[in-house]
């Protein structure tokens, strides 16, 4: 019997993901594939994401076609040599089940899995913790008008060997919406607080778009507590920022507006959910927001440009830093990558925008790894 057949499975991404849909096969049955390889596409309810081939094979038989809607772990092709039998194939097909863990074990996974409250001087900000309660920490901070559901795709995935820690910036998500100046520093200080209460001494600290400026600053600030620095499309680096989609974000009320504002953030506007949409808008109608929003867009982006500027900071460090940026960022410039090139390692991710975590999830999950593991 052939050794070396293996399945392609619907993965979970994402703590509340239950199922997916198959969107588009970017390899046809019988093509071989080599590791980083787009395989294919995955609609869930927030983002449609791409599974890509983790070692080389051939894509002996596809099982669900294009626009089959399926559960998290059911089967979706078989990866096998290109000599393998028919009839062994059908066998592994035949045998295959879906293992659904025993209910006590979700029990237990969905209450760790759910975001809880800190009160930071009297004010509550969501965090989600999830991983080994050992070892140094990952943790990540999002970017403006999104929340810590921002990491769905990489915190899970990181969980799986490492401690995470993913928090809701105050005026965002489940976070309290008074933000007072809403300035760097103040975020800042609202994050090194929430730190120190969950007992992160040091931390792999990874931060995208304004939560970037935010991890940069905090490392800056607390050095001994950094192991490792990733920013994501970080601001900062330069004046330059799409003020159209600041403002649109702020003042979107309505569905197609909130639309067209979230299709710049990705290369492919396509991605972008219709669940997505409505998601932003629940969040939008809550009270605070909009006055929360405004007051961090004229602390951070006054006239259309960014006031914050952590070149100097980021150039000063003795830490492992690393930028990822999606080369067809249409938010902040990849460009601003070029004042800080010569210190860091530097990837420009190819089809991506101002999302690549979202966008590339893989390469950037295995980037964030290799940086955290110190390979």
């Amino acid at each position: 019997m052939t050794a070396s057949l293996a399945a392609i499975t619907m993965p979970k991404w994402g703590l509340t993901m239950t199922e997916g849909k198959v969107v588009r096969w970017s390899k046809g049955q019988g093509a071989g594939f080599a590791p980083g390889d787009e395989l294919l596409e995955i609609e869930t309810s927030k983002i449609t994401n791409v599974i890509e081939a983790e070692t080389t094979g051939t894509l002996a038989r596809i099982v669900a076609p294009e626009g089959t809607t399926l559960p998290v772990g059911a089967l979706l092709a078989v990866v096998a040599p290109a000599d393998a039998p028919t009839a062994e194939i059908d066998a592994f097909i035949s045998r295959f089940v879906v293992v659904e863990p025993p209910s006590e074990d979700t029990t237990e996974q969905a209450a760790t899995m759910k975001p809880r409250e800190l009160d930071i001087a009297g004010d509550r900000l969501r965090y989600l913790e999830v991983g080994s309660a050992a070892g140094v920490p990952v943790v990540f901070l999002h970017g403006f008008g999104a929340d810590l559901n921002s990491w769905m795709f990489n915190q899970p995935a990181l969980a799986e060997s490492l401690r995470t820690i993913a928090f809701d910036l105050p005026g965002h998500g489940g976070s309290t919406k008074k933000v007072g100046a809403g300035d760097l520093a103040s975020l800042t200080g609202i994050i090194e607080s929430a730190l120190t209460t969950l007992g992160a001494e040091r931390m792999h600290l990874i931060g995208h778009s304004m939560g970037g400026a935010l991890a940069a600053t905090l490392a800056a600030r607390r050095p001994e507590r950094v192991a490792t620095l990733t920013l994501i499309a970080p601001a900062g680096l330069g004046p330059e920022i799409n003020a159209d989609f600041i403002e649109g974000f702020v003042r979107a009320t309505r569905r197609k507006d909130t639309g067209e504002v979230l299709h710049i953030l990705v290369h492919d506007p396509s991605l972008v959910s219709r669940t997505m949409i409505e998601d932003v808008l629940r969040y939008k109608r809550l009270d605070g927001v909009t006055a929360a929003l405004e007051t961090i867009a004229r602390a951070w982006f006054p006239g259309g440009r960014q006031a914050v500027d952590i070149v100097p900071d980021v150039m000063a460090l003795d830490v492992p830093v690393q930028v990822i940026w999606g080369r067809d960022d249409r938010i902040i410039p990849a460009q601003h990558v070029d004042a800080v090139v010569a210190r860091m390692s530097v990837h420009v991710l190819d089809h991506a925008g101002h999302l690549p975590h979202m966008e590339k999830t893989s390469e950037v999950n295995r980037l964030i790894r290799r940086i955290a593991e110190g390979t």
